[in-house]
């Protein structure tokens, strides 16, 4: 037997590796089934370059042949890197056969290279990772890649048997040739927590947010998922911030696709959770992103955008900043982005610096204007916001100014509840200022005035029992402890 070939010979006349080898075995619909057999024969019995030059035209037919011969020949690759200190196994031969994997594991959509990870070839390649370099190395890596991209099976396989470590020390190494493979690997094992855990025991966080900096973007995406579940605890958070993650999630808010953009914005609000981050958010250059996140179609990215506002805002400086920003989205934006800007002024008027940052940006006249809005749910998130302004007495001034009682006025016989409540809420406040006192007493007798006027003297009741009840448990717990 001197030439054994994994093609059908029908096609035993084409050159592998050249176009004529797909056109050709497309035109001649070959029997696979005898290809599946000779390439048997050639490892069962062929000399190592026989086998080593049929792996070869398997890889290169790859992308041709159909998902279920493929699938018969992963179990004999797997075997022949099973025992790497067998003479069955020579680097050579394990390198093709690494790459044959990695051709083979790209086809279809995902299971043939689960099937290669139950195979137990996955842990072959990763017992063969530590101790490889050169070209075996780059295949080894990129196979690796492959496995873990398409299959989470093979990340977890990867993860429980001491994968992350080897990984998290070739990184270390700085291995240059392979280092973005090696990134993207760590990117998709963080998704699960077993790894989570790990990585900042192994110094890996550095190496995460590294990955979350370079690569393809849906690696970026994995890694910056990963930083916003780590963040969630404050040592994590802070080893993360001394890492330099704060500008990373920066950019990926900048740069990143619509999806990478949500979990940036999401994660980025995880570390301004800590009173010491937010001026560095802030400053990295984060509050225009997220005002430009309000503007964007997405729902969860204005409730994102909504949350680290309310974050940033503890800073006086941080929320003159937001205020203007928005302003200009009440001034340009549409309705959707008005009706979220609304929402933040009402979540901000609860701040104690609220009362001159709102009335030094300009936004009250604005928000009057829009409850006269031809949109409901604008009109609707407005009446909330002036309806929380206006239990400041400075705020109160600047909405009367601006014309907001009749305005207000007009939506008691609004059809929506809502609109109804919110109007009534901020007409009972006016209706302390003597000047408005008349004109608002012609709604004193109103359903939704009376209702909500009852419904504020019960919660405010319930706000005085609390607080005595407080004073009164401080008193017994001092009388205890004297």
């Amino acid at each position: 037997m001197t030439s054994l070939r994994f093609l059908p010979k029908k096609s035993s006349n084409f050159c592998i590796g050249s176009k004529r080898v797909g056109r050709g075995l497309k035109k001649m619909n070959p029997n696979w089934e005898e290809a599946l057999n000779h390439f048997k024969m050639v490892i069962d019995c062929g000399t190592e370059a026989m086998r080593i030059k049929a792996i070869i035209k398997l890889a290169q037919l790859s992308n041709l042949a159909p998902e279920y011969i493929l699938g018969h020949t992963v179990p004999i690759l797997a075997n022949l890197i099973a025992d790497h200190t067998s003479d069955n196994s020579s680097l050579s031969l394990q390198g093709v056969v690494v790459y044959c994997l990695k051709c083979i594991a790209c086809q279809g959509d995902g299971r043939l290279a689960n099937e290669i990870g139950q195979s137990g070839a996955l842990l072959s390649i990763l017992r063969l990772l530590p101790e490889s370099d050169g070209s075996f190395q780059r295949v080894a890596v990129k196979c690796l890649w492959c496995l873990v991209n398409l299959s989470n099976d093979n990340r977890v396989i990867v993860a429980m048997n001491g994968g992350l470590e080897i990984i998290v020390n070739m990184l270390n190494s700085y291995m240059v040739s392979v280092r973005r493979y090696l990134l993207e690997i760590l990117s998709a094992l963080s998704l699960l927590r077993v790894v989570r855990r790990g990585l900042a025991s192994l110094g890996g966080l550095r190496f995460l947010v590294e990955a979350a900096s370079c690569g393809n973007m849906l690696s970026r995406e994995r890694a910056c998922q990963a930083i916003g579940l780590l963040g969630v605890t404050r040592r994590a958070r802070r080893m993360l911030v001394d890492v330099g993650v704060i500008p990373v999630l920066v950019e990926l808010l900048r740069v990143g696709d619509s999806a990478t953009k949500l979990v940036a914005g999401n994660s980025l609000g995880v570390i301004s959770a800590h009173i010491d981050y937010i001026g560095l958010v802030a400053q990295a250059g984060a509050i225009p992103l997220f005002a430009e996140l309000v503007q964007r179609p997405e729902p969860l990215g204005h409730e994102v955008a909504e949350d680290a506002f309310c974050l940033l805002a503890v800073t006086e400086a941080n929320a003159v900043s937001i205020a203007e920003h928005l302003v200009r989205i009440l001034r340009e934006g549409n309705d959707e982005a008005k009706a979220v800007v609304a929402n933040v002024f009402w979540d901000l008027s609860g701040y104690k610096h609220s009362v001159s940052v709102v009335r030094n940006s300009g936004a009250i006249p604005l928000l009057v204007e829009l409850l006269g809005s031809q949109s409901s749910e604008v009109r609707e998130t407005v009446s909330g916001a002036i309806a929380q302004l206006s239990y400041n007495q400075v705020d109160r001034e600047a909405l009367i100014e601006s014309g907001a009682v009749p305005l207000l006025l007009e939506l008691l016989h609004d059809d929506s509840e809502e609109l109804k409540d919110n109007a009534a809420e901020a007409l009972i406040n006016f209706y302390e200022n003597s000047l408005q006192h008349e004109r608002i007493s012609e709604v004193v007798d109103h359903t939704s005035f009376q209702s909500m006027q009852n419904r504020l003297i019960r919660i405010r009741a319930s706000d005085d029992q609390t607080v005595s009840s407080m004073r009164q448990m401080t008193i017994e717990q001092l009388a205890r402890e004297a």
